[in-house]
């Protein structure tokens, strides 16, 4: 049966903690913090593009990243979570869907992403095919987040016929 309904919205979460492993470099949003550890995670672990991706998929009855790029996957080792975004928004593009719109919150005190989220921005909505917007929020030193022990986003999407 088709789906009557021009427009759907997903919603999603996602939370990687923070990798002990000096060679990891924390991502979000496909920019690079050379200077903040990395995250835990089988891709570059951008819990900000992750996310995007499950909320794309979600409003689009697509599953959800594990479904569509399992951290069983050796081929998706290390692989750009901005690529990632990009496939998955082909995949939503075939399904019928247009992305309308992304938006994001990022929690975290360190690293301050206000200097970079034009760029996070950009690299987002160009994977996307649709603009998405980044906002940081600060734990304010609460829980396992005010102390640095991860990284975690919230991400809304509408999709549309």
């Amino acid at each position: 049966m088709s789906d009557p309904i021009p427009f759907r919205v997903g919603q999603s979460f996602d939370v990687h903690a923070v990798s002990e492993d000096p060679a990891r470099t924390l991502v979000l949003g496909g920019v690079a913090f050379p200077d903040a550890p990395g995250l835990v995670g089988h891709s570059d672990a951008d819990v900000v593009a992750h996310a995007c991706i499950d909320a794309l998929l979600g409003a689009a009855g697509l599953g959800d990243i594990g479904q569509m790029f399992p951290d069983t996957d050796p081929a998706l080792a290390g692989a750009d979570s901005i690529e990632l975004l990009r496939r998955a928004a082909e995949a939503v593009r075939a399904a019928g869907w247009r992305p309308g719109n992304i938006d994001c919150s990022v929690v975290l005190d360190r690293p301050k992403i206000a200097p970079v989220k034009d760029q996070m921005e950009s690299n987002l909505s160009d994977a996307a095919g649709a603009p998405v917007t980044v906002t940081g929020r600060r734990p304010e030193g609460v829980g396992a987040l005010g102390r640095g022990e991860g990284v975690v986003a919230w991400a809304v999407a509408l999709v549309a016929r």
